[in-house]
């Protein structure tokens, strides 16, 4: 193959890792991870924002870390050595966000501590980073928090749009609306997200059944 060839696949493998946790393998809407953050702390689009920022962070990093050295971790203790890894980039997002942003660090409380022990960045250690290069790695990551991020930010801000009246705090509909107060409560998240992974699993069926009408137009010879 030709070094032009062998450069356009893997920009085109790149591009395919990067889109695919934005929306073929979104962590929340189609492998359903991360609800514990996702439910807890999105009861506002600033909150969302933020712990979409530190997740993105920490996946980013660790991923970056794991690739480069996934030659080099012995595979009896790999486990222990992600987690060391994520551990690191969570103290050091923890310690940021503790600085910069003190409010929303303790609205936030213990979750930006629990990213640690969160299963989309553990898993993407285990299922991705540690098999492919770093280029690979680093898309995989991005998309994948991109996609966590966009969740997180979806759900944040439909709950306090309907559950307050505003988004970001700014007030949208003045002082004669009257907010749902349960979507800014735990029972309004588990309600908005079933809403939303619904319309989510909609959209995918429908560009699934596009998708398989084209193949089948491609087969009888209709189009090319």
């Amino acid at each position: 193959m030709a070094q032009g060839d062998s450069q356009h696949v893997d920009a085109a493998r790149i591009s395919q890792e990067f889109i695919k946790g934005i929306w073929r393998e979104n962590p929340v809407f189609v492998m359903v991870l991360g609800m514990c953050p996702m439910m807890a702390v999105t009861n506002s689009a600033i909150n969302a924002v933020a712990m979409g920022g530190a997740t993105a962070f920490v996946l980013i990093g660790s991923s970056l870390l794991v690739s480069l050295l996934r030659h080099h971790i012995p595979k009896q203790v790999r486990i222990s050595t992600y987690i060391i890894i994520i551990a690191t980039f969570v103290t050091v997002a923890d310690f940021s966000l503790k600085a910069m942003a003190p409010t929303i660090h303790k609205e936030l409380g213990a979750f930006i501590s629990l990213i640690v022990v969160n299963c989309l960045i553990l898993g993407r250690q285990e299922a991705f980073a540690s098999r492919h290069p770093t280029r690979l790695a680093l898309a995989d990551a991005l998309g994948m928090a991109i996609g966590f991020a966009l969740a997180l930010l979806c759900l944040g801000a439909t709950r306090e749009i309907l559950g307050s009246g505003s988004i970001f705090g700014a007030p949208l509909f003045g002082e004669h609306y009257e907010p749902w107060v349960i979507m800014i409560l735990p029972p309004g998240g588990f309600l908005m997200l079933g809403v939303i992974l619904l319309v989510f699993n909609w959209l995918g069926q429908r560009s699934a059944a596009r998708r398989q009408a084209r193949e089948a137009l491609r087969a009888e010879g209709v189009i090319r």
